[in-house]
């Protein structure tokens, strides 16, 4: 409704069409980025491998396999890296996220992780400040999953085997979670001997249904199978297998790469803030955020679009 009456009242004012800067793509801006002429591109990193499986869509796998994707020091500074990347640019509208190899991810390193505290703590002898030095070596790995969550292209993730500790908490960060038959899930810290940190307990209560099972997923640190798992909520669809997870998956980033860059990227914006705030709070973000939106090129070819009814969704300019 008001999309039409902004349309309306943009087409008598004879503004078809709003200014677009000229921003440069990342893609020729980082050093270790390759850019072809079918908008299919790598960066390099150590940990992860990046493909471009088709026009606007990017698609990041943990590619540890001979450690079942475990998560080392290197996975850590490469994960935000690559995700802030990713959301600053312009040419990509969806991400895809798997794991290479038997399972999605065995969650943390657990020997590099005790190598680096080890390390460490030799140096640290009081309580004080070996606390000081664990309080920001958390807020660094909270803050590389958090990347995840703030990349403003929404992040599919394609979970097969197992997905374990931190890797629940990755995927907690993610926007939409597919699962093969054979993927179970297991919040494993409890076991360790410690509460999860990076994510689990605060973001898996708000995006799934049964706070009851997600309780006791974390209190006991069992394995959870696929179709619990899509009982519960914690993953939306489940496939025989990962083929036919993937192909779904490709299906389903073509479809929002797709749509206008300006509408999708600001529905992940206000489900985030509206996640955390009060609906009136919500609302009134939404004012602030549709004021400058609402003239967007994008409400004016999508309109036309709709009311033609073309079959086929129009172009959208890079945003």
């Amino acid at each position: 409704m008001v999309a039409n009456v902004i349309c309306g009242l943009m087409g008598r004012l004879a503004v078809r069409r709003a200014p677009i800067l000229r921003i440069e793509s990342l893609a020729g801006a980082v050093p270790n980025r390759k850019f072809s002429e079918k908008a299919t591109y790598t960066m390099s990193y150590e940990t992860l491998d990046i493909t471009s499986p088709h026009k606007h869509i990017l698609h990041v796998q943990l590619n540890r396999p001979e450690k079942l994707n475990a998560m080392n020091k290197v996975f850590w500074r490469e994960i935000l890296d690559c995700f802030r990347e990713i959301s600053d640019d312009t040419d990509i509208r969806a991400v895809i996220l798997t794991g290479a190899g038997r399972m999605f991810s065995a969650g943390l390193d657990i020997q590099d992780m005790n190598d680096l505290l080890t390390s460490q703590f030799s140096k640290k002898s009081d309580v004080a400040r070996r606390a000081k030095y664990l309080q920001s070596l958390i807020g660094l790995y909270q803050e590389s999953f958090n990347a995840v969550e703030k990349c403003q292209k929404p992040v599919i993730s394609a979970i097969h085997g197992g997905c374990i500790g931190s890797g629940v908490d990755l995927i907690a960060a993610c926007d939409i979670r597919y699962c093969t038959q054979d993927a179970w899930f297991q919040v494993k810290e409890v076991d360790l001997g410690f509460a999860p940190d990076l994510g689990t307990l605060q973001k898996v209560p708000k995006g799934v249904g049964n706070n009851s099972m997600v309780r006791e997923m974390i209190y006991t640190a069992r394995k959870v199978e696929a179709g619990e798992a899509k009982g519960m909520g914690l993953v939306s669809r489940v496939f025989p297998n990962k083929e036919a997870m993937m192909s779904e998956v490709d299906r389903l980033a073509e479809s929002i790469a797709s749509k206008s860059p300006v509408a999708v990227q600001g529905c992940k914006v206000a489900l985030n803030y509206s996640r955390d705030h009060t609906v009136s709070e919500g609302l009134k973000f939404m004012q602030c955020w549709n004021m400058t939106m609402l003239q967007s090129e994008d409400v004016i070819k999508g309109s036309e679009a709709v009311a033609k009814r073309e079959k086929k969704p129009p172009h959208f300019s890079k945003l």
